[in-house]
């Protein structure tokens, strides 16, 4: 969740989300305009209307035609006035047009942070299901954040000035008045904002579990149906169900309580104002142009500040998505540079040296240590190598020792808690983890997730490579490996990652590869791997595997 209140604006949103400064700057122009426009429409009514009672300067013409009866042609007032309302209605559109570009583009920069977040941090256990709520009904809801809330924001900041000070240079009691009793509406605001926000974080985290909830059910339906629980766990869902429309029904009985604790408190403020006006205007103390000048403009002071809590509701829930979907992406910050430099180009490994420019080791680790949050003891610690170009390293030791954390460490997929790593770039790495990532498709498709534009020929010949010669390419893959076991979606993420050396990549991170090959796959791959000719770094407690490295480093440690 996010870390504490952080105002009416995250200001991550402003630091991070460039459209976010761009409207404001913009926003904080119209509101101004708006509110001239709004000084304006009070003085010309204020001003026809008294002249309708006594000849006002300026607007004789409106006083009764002597002798007729008749009123007399009001339409330069008309005009004016309809001027006024054109350009107040042309500026809430240039407003809401701001609004939903700079929505689009803040969500869209935010979705697209957050997906390289991941991708620098692929171990993060963010669950799937969390993760796609996040990214799309999640921050969808940032559109109420901008298209009602911070236009409405960004006027409670700018009419009350203007228009105050406009009533102060017309009555000095009124605009006293004014000014003692628009703080209240804040107050009460921030007391029932406090609440509403309370209440979202907890409807957004209730919406949350339900997401992983059904998504967990729906991954696990074939299990639960063979145990016969499928029907049971309908009962856990509805809960979650419920739970989540007691919080949706909170959030709205707040929403609309609030309203009428602002309206009337608002409401009684412009009576003040209205009470005080009126006895003075009976007792000759006040024109009637003036009078009605501060009462129209009165109830403009109080209505730009009121909305903003009528309207924090609309951008509560995106707000809470925005919030979270930062912290996804501040966690990443451990890697970030990391990611930027795999990000920027060159982007294929074959436009990447296979060896370091200077001579030097290809990789090197130096008293890496890392532990986990949460973890009350370190993964790894204490390790160190160096690696050369064409180098086959071994690394192995008791389970749990930290072997993946620095194969994971070496590809930049975390960031040591301590210790110096040096390795290529992502681009210039091929990879095989323990369970290697699918996508659905082909086992051809899958393959050339190393190389794109490599043939069908070069497939086969990677598979033959890879210990799996009799493999079909053209065999269909559902999402996440449906329908290949373990040790095949081992050996097709080793040819993918052999198409890969193939087209330039100077490094090779394997893990566990000849896990459930029998003795003559598994010399077959060896003598691949062995070919390519690269630096190779491979996980492995076979025996096989570690005869044939130039060099074996164990490594232990709590798990």
């Amino acid at each position: 969740m996010a870390e504490g209140r952080r105002g009416p604006i995250d200001p991550r949103l402003i630091g991070r989300a460039v459209a976010t400064r761009r409207y404001l700057t913009g926003g904080v122009v119209i509101g101004i305009a708006t509110a001239l426009l709004t000084v304006a429409q009070a003085w010309v009514l204020a001003r026809a209307i008294t002249a309708v009672f006594d000849a006002a300067p300026g607007f004789e013409y409106l006083t009764l035609m002597p002798g007729t009866g008749r009123w007399p042609d009001l339409g330069p007032v008309v005009a004016l006035l309809g001027a006024i309302f054109a350009g107040k209605a042309l500026l809430a559109w240039a407003n809401t047009l701001l609004a939903q570009r700079a929505a689009a583009s803040v969500k869209s920069q935010l979705r697209r942070d957050v997906v390289a977040a991941r991708l620098a941090r692929p171990l993060d256990d963010t669950p799937t299901a969390g993760l796609v709520t996040l990214v799309t009904v999640g921050l969808d809801a940032l559109d109420g954040f901008y298209s009602k809330y911070l236009p409405q924001l960004l006027l409670a900041v700018t009419v009350p000035v203007i228009v105050g000070v406009a009533i102060l240079t017309a009555d000095l009691t009124s605009a006293i008045i004014v000014a003692l009793t628009v703080p209240l509406i804040p107050v009460f605001m921030a007391l029932v904002g406090w609440a509403t926000e309370a209440h979202t974080q907890r409807r957004w985290a209730t919406q949350q579990r339900l997401a992983r909830h059904f998504a967990d059910l729906v991954a696990g339906l074939p299990t639960l149906q063979v145990f016969g629980r499928a029907r049971a766990q309908a009962i856990g869902l509805r809960k979650s169900e419920d739970a989540h429309r007691r919080q949706t029904m909170d959030t709205l009985r707040i929403s609309f309580l609030s309203a009428l604790v602002l309206e009337l408190l608002a409401t009684l403020s412009v009576a003040v104002v209205a009470v005080t006006v009126g006895f003075r205007v009976v007792h000759h103390d006040l024109d009637l142009a003036t009078a009605l000048f501060v009462l129209i403009l009165a109830p403009e002071v109080y209505l730009p500040v009121r909305q903003v809590g009528v309207h924090y509701h609309d951008a509560a829930e995106g707000t809470a998505a925005a919030a979270e979907a930062f912290d996804l992406i501040d966690a990443a910050s451990g890697v970030a540079d990391r990611a930027r430099e795999d990000a920027a180009p060159p982007r294929t490994p074959a436009d990447l040296p296979r060896t370091p420019p200077d001579g030097g080791p290809l990789v090197r680790v130096a008293d890496v240590a890392h532990t986990y949050p949460g973890a009350s003891a370190p993964a790894v610690t204490g390790v160190s190598f160096e690696v050369g170009p064409g180098e086959f390293i071994a690394l192995t030791g008791p389970s749990g020792g930290g072997k993946t954390t620095v194969l994971n460490a070496l590809i930049g997929f975390l960031a040591p808690t301590s210790g110096v790593v040096s390795a290529p770039p992502r681009p210039a790495i091929a990879y095989v983890g323990q369970t290697p990532g699918m996508i659905a498709g082909t086992i051809a498709d899958n393959v050339r997730l190393g190389a794109p534009s490599v043939t069908d020929a070069a497939v086969a010949r990677a598979l033959a490579r890879a210990g799996a010669p009799d493999m079909d390419a053209a065999r269909g893959v559902g999402d996440d490996g449906e329908g290949l076991s373990a040790g095949e979606r081992r050996r097709v993420a080793t040819a993918r990652a052999l198409v890969r050396i193939d087209a330039g990549a100077g490094l090779l991170l394997l893990d566990e590869p000849t896990a459930g090959l029998d003795a003559d796959a598994e010399a077959v791959l060896l003598r691949s791997l062995r070919a390519t000719g690269v630096a190779a770094i491979v996980v492995s407690h076979r025996p096989a595997v570690l005869a044939e490295a130039d060099r074996v480093v164990t490594i232990g440690g709590a798990a």
